[in-house]
């Protein structure tokens, strides 16, 4: 199939409901309001394809670019179609899902990471900031520059305050991943999340939460299942 048929195939499934939903979270037109599940049921059938998913990216159309990520054969994707899919997200729902789960997939996923955080654009720093939690979360932790991971961790109690919203929210994910995720460094998260006490950002009109960082880690604590890695970033 071409992008063009899977578009297609998408228009008929939009909720207007579901899309009103989604727009909360800053989607935009062009937008057919395709929910997740009926995007699952696509991915099942065409697995991975590179070209594809770059395809449906550049229509620009948000259920095709949120596909483009599930299906996206992350070991093939190039630094410069990473570079390119972080600087065409417009929202959250893009740069802090679509584009962190491939880029933590690639080879790329802590070099863009680091670099992304430092960048001037909200979005694009939030980008990074979610590719670095969902790399820790897929790596085995010997695969991971710790010490490195550790300074990041004491950036973030210093800066997350006078972080835009966006980056804030990715920031308390980072560190709630490396608490859950990396058992050598979950007591150093844990004393972070503690010292910088609740988190608060603006999630505009929307059911969202910022979770307490330090209730979340006891809870992945309590269920035995700290250290304990994902098999894929993409959900």
């Amino acid at each position: 199939m071409n992008a063009k048929e899977i578009l297609e195939e998408l228009k008929p499934l939009g909720s207007e409901s579901y899309k009103r939903v989604i727009f909360n979270h800053g989607v935009a037109e062009p937008c057919f309001g395709v929910k997740v599940s009926d995007l699952q049921k696509i991915v099942k059938r065409i697995k991975k394809d590179y070209q594809l998913a770059l395809d449906l990216y550049d229509t620009g159309n948000y259920d095709a670019m949120y596909l483009a990520g599930l299906i996206a054969d992350d070991a093939r994707m190039t630094k410069a179609d990473l570079q390119r899919w972080v600087a065409q997200a417009y929202c959250l729902p893009l740069c802090g899902s679509t584009v962190a789960w491939v880029a933590a997939g690639s080879r790329f996923g802590w070099e863009l990471g680091r670099e992304w955080i430092d960048s001037p654009k909200p979005l694009v720093a939030a980008a990074g900031w979610a590719t670095l939690g969902s790399l820790v979360a897929i790596k085995d932790d010997d695969e991971l520059d710790l010490p490195a991971i550790k300074r990041l961790l004491l950036r973030v109690q210093k800066t997350i305050l006078s972080a835009p919203d966006a980056v804030r929210r990715q920031m308390n994910s980072f560190l709630i991943a490396v608490g859950s995720y990396v058992a050598p460094l979950t007591a150093t998260a844990m004393q972070t999340a503690e010292q910088m006490g609740p988190v608060t950002a603006d999630v505009g009109d929307t059911a969202c939460q910022v979770p307490y960082a330090p209730d979340y880690i006891r809870k992945v604590e309590k269920r035995g299942s700290i250290g304990k890695k994902r098999k894929s970033a993409k959900c």
